[in-house]
């Protein structure tokens, strides 16, 4: 037998599983593409931004007067040592700005939280660095954007396939926005940065509603996760329609990340251009070719706090998401009656503060026939206009309620792939069992259970330890072939940009 130790809480609960389990860690098992050297990271900055792709450089794009906003995306992304990439180029395009004239009286920094929570004054200190925060944040020049803060948001109508696009006014009247991403592999419809960055991080739920939703999440192009999906072409809608309206494009400075968020590439210029470009460097670190065969067994564990904050490991509704995003990268890998085998200590720790209307949504669920989570989302614009949980993401740093929903629609997920889902050593199961999911004390107990029921005396484990805790890739077949396409035919990294009209078999 191998033993391991999967997360679980605030530490790790071990594992005893057959020898002939493999296993996968990110950046260990197959190593990253090789990062840029800290001393080199200077001189690749600058060669990116005096070469942008599609558009001139910053420093002509600018004059004195002209009103520059960064957009900057959360702490849920990117990395916050030194050398992170938001600090690295916000300095660099700094310098490029003001050697044009640019006061720095006339720049602005947006994060772009989107529905997430505004951020601390502590989260702003780690996105930007000491540095950075002690020049702009005293004098009110980083903020969070509101998405319900009608004053500063614009209507810009909508698509041409109806989706309605409203976007940060700030952003909307600036004379150069700047979009900094970061290109790492998203189960939301392929990769951050470039055109999902402002589509999703300076919106608001009715735009965000066009494609977090069962109608888009639940379609065959969805999973496993890909760059040809009905979401991502909705994501580059927006934003190119954010373009025409405003009447030019974002000026665009994205990193290819490894798995411990160092930059492996830097590209700037026009989103519509540089994104493609980005994807293939991306590709090489995101999309990995190492499965020999299919799992029947999938074996990991749940820390208490990740990605979206402390309880998502034991919050039943952020479970399901994190448990479905799983599914959505190793959904190549899987074989066609995969269970999942997860730690989770499932507690009943909802952190009601940053998450206020979930353990509403949960109780809903389990009433009213409410029979899969789909079923919940006829309630999303009723919870998205509810005036008190409004009021606590506008001012008391808790998630937008519309973000619960895109979580529900995400969960369901986990249900379409698997036949079975174990949720391991959780110390109050009924809340797992109210999400549909098995519950045994050890993993031991959850193999012997799965292996009578659904996968047989000797299945195909793949154990997957530090899922969570490090930036992950979406495994694909070693020889990939068509196990390695969208439901469309389109290879992970392709780059497609439509005219906005809906190809054929998209529910529009």
């Amino acid at each position: 037998m191998k033993h391991f130790e999967f997360e679980y809480g605030q530490g790790t609960l071990g594992a005893d599983l057959p020898d002939t389990t493999d296993v996968f860690i990110p950046g260990e098992t197959v190593a990253d593409p090789p990062f840029i050297p800290e001393d080199k990271l200077e001189a690749a900055y600058k060669e990116s931004l005096a070469h942008p792709i599609g558009m001139p450089r910053v420093s002509e794009l600018v004059h004195k007067g002209s009103k520059v906003v960064f957009i900057v995306p959360d702490r849920v992304k990117g990395g916050e040592q030194p050398t992170s990439h938001r600090k690295l180029s916000i300095r660099y395009i700094l310098e490029e700005l003001y050697s044009a004239g640019v006061e720095k009286k006339d720049i602005l920094f947006i994060i772009s939280n989107g529905l997430h929570p505004r951020s601390k004054p502590e989260d702003a200190l780690a996105i930007f660095g000491p540095e950075l925060y002690n020049q702009f944040w005293h004098s009110g020049q980083i903020i969070s954007h509101d998405s319900e803060d009608r004053e500063h948001m614009v209507d810009l109508g909508t698509t041409k396939r109806g989706d309605k696009v409203h976007m940060n006014r700030f952003v909307f009247e600036a004379d150069l926005p700047i979009l900094i991403g970061h290109v790492q592999g998203n189960p939301y419809g392929g990769y951050s940065g470039g055109y999902k960055h402002s589509a999703t991080g300076i919106t608001d739920w009715e735009c965000i509603g066009a494609h977090h939703v069962p109608a888009v999440m639940h379609q065959a192009d969805f999973t496993p996760v890909n760059n040809g999906s009905l979401m991502r072409h909705k994501f580059n809608e927006i934003s190119m329609h954010m373009e025409e309206k405003m009447g030019h494009p974002f000026f665009c400075c994205d990193a290819v990340l490894d798995s411990k968020s160092r930059q492996i590439a830097i590209f700037s210029g026009y989103a519509k251009e540089m994104m493609p470009q980005s994807w293939k460097i991306a590709d090489k670190r995101t999309y990995v070719h190492w499965a020999e065969k299919k799992y029947d067994v999938l074996v990991f564990g749940m820390p208490q706090k990740f990605h979206y904050g402390d309880g998502m490991g034991t919050n039943p509704v952020m479970m399901m998401q994190a448990l479905s995003a799983q599914v959505l990268r190793f959904r190549r890998v899987m074989s066609d009656h995969c269970v999942i085998l997860c730690a989770s200590t499932c507690n009943g720790y909802f952190h009601d503060e940053l998450w206020p209307y979930l353990r509403e949504l949960y109780d809903m669920f389990q009433k009213d026939h409410m029979n899969v989570l789909p079923d919940m989302n006829r309630y999303g614009e009723y919870f998205a206009t509810n005036e008190e949980y409004i009021r606590k993401y506008r001012f008391a740093n808790a998630f937008h309620p519309f973000h619960g929903f895109s979580m529900m629609s995400c969960g369901h997920i986990a249900e379409m792939n698997t036949s079975a889902i174990y949720i391991v050593g959780s110390q109050e199961p009924g809340y797992a069992r109210g999400m549909g999911l098995k519950t045994r004390a050890t993993f031991e107990e959850a193999l012997e259970d799965a292996k009578k029921k659904y996968v047989g005396a000797n299945p195909n484990i793949l154990a997957l330890p530090r899922t969570f805790k490090t930036a992950s890739v979406h495994l694909c077949m070693k020889d990939a072939g068509l196990d390695c396409m969208d439901a469309y035919g389109n290879h992970p990294g392709d780059a497609k940009f439509g005219s906005g009209e809906a190809a054929e078999g998209d529910m529009v």
